[in-house]
């Protein structure tokens, strides 16, 4: 039977939650699995990856183009009442609990973190924020690019930058893995909120299948076992989204 080949873009710190999750849809459909971390998108072109776990940001660029290798399969619904039970996340502004920092707009000058340029949460919001107040990123001092989200609260925690916007879902999982970097964090500001990275499946997947993995993603949180796993990883659900639905980021990258 062919494996169904899963891929993150993510965060490695939901790594295990990705994995429970590709494990899951392969017993529900009777297909082994592999999860891999994804090194490029064009691993989905080319016929190396069947399901991804992507960021929102790449997702709404990439699915403008016809020739589009993958489509929306589902998307994550957070648990915790800020996400209102819908699939979006935020950009949480992050510095150290001692900083003089009390809102994004006092970050003029500081020593700003920042994970990657094709990263919504890390920078693409960031930007659109610092236009929407009349601002650039020569707003901050230096910028550092590190990355990963968590090299970014890193570089927060051991002094090395002042601030940094981390998404979210990835903020929520590590405060809740280290207590003893939460007590030494403050959130000063939220950005968003966007709609959430997605969950894709290639177009070349057999349409029967497709269906069936949707169906067992989409319910998997019906099973306390299967619920408990989505918990950890501090997922409530996943939903169906529509492309539509991305427009939004489109908007704050154009």
């Amino acid at each position: 039977m062919q494996t169904m080949r899963f891929a993150t873009y993510l965060a490695p710190n939901i790594y295990d939650t990705y994995a429970y999750i590709a494990r899951y849809l392969g017993e529900k459909t009777d297909h082994p699995t592999t999860l891999i971390v994804g090194q490029s998108f064009d691993q989905i072109a080319d016929g190396q990856v069947d399901i991804a776990f992507m960021c929102g940001l790449p997702y709404a660029t990439l699915a403008e183009s016809p020739t589009c290798p993958f489509e929306l399969l589902a998307a994550p619904v957070l648990r915790g009442e800020r996400y209102q039970h819908k699939p979006i996340y935020f950009s949480d502004v992050i510095v150290r609990k001692e900083s003089p920092y009390t809102s994004f707009d006092d970050l003029r000058g500081c020593a700003w973190a920042y994970n990657q340029r094709e990263s919504h949460s890390g920078w693409n919001i960031v930007v659109y924020s610092l236009l929407k107040r009349g601002n650039t990123p020569a707003f901050f001092g230096p910028l550092i690019e590190t990355g990963s989200h968590q090299r970014s609260i890193a570089h927060v925690l051991n002094g090395q930058t002042d601030a940094t916007a981390i998404d979210s879902h990835v903020l929520d999982v590590f405060l809740a893995q280290n207590p003893t970097a939460a007590a030494a964090l403050r959130a000063i500001d939220m950005l968003g909120p966007s709609s959430i990275p997605p969950v894709v499946i290639a177009r070349s997947v057999d349409q029967t299948l497709k269906r069936n993995i949707q169906e067992a993603l989409l319910t998997m949180h019906e099973d306390p076992r299967t619920a408990n796993a989505l918990r950890a990883g501090a997922i409530e659900r996943f939903v169906q989204v529509r492309d539509e639905d991305y427009q939004d980021i489109r908007q704050m990258r154009d």
